[in-house]
């Protein structure tokens, strides 16, 4: 196990969540360098269509990380 993962194991969950966000929006930043193949577009567009059709049936961030225990 190298260091830096023990040091992030060592964290609260809480911080490991915030963590897990701060890198998520670093790579969204990135995203537009990525390139998709036609089946990871097909799915995009599936999953689109299925929020569009059912968007009272989910959950917002703010309300999902509300949940967590703190």
């Amino acid at each position: 196990m190298t260091k830096l993962l023990k040091e992030i194991l060592g964290m609260s969950v809480a911080e490991r969540i915030l963590l897990v966000e701060a890198i998520w929006d670093s790579i969204a930043i990135e995203s537009e360098n990525v390139n998709l193949d036609a089946s990871q577009k097909k799915l995009i567009k599936s999953r689109l269509k299925s929020f569009k059709n059912n968007s009272d049936d989910v959950l917002t961030w703010s309300q999902i990380r509300s949940s967590l225990p703190k």
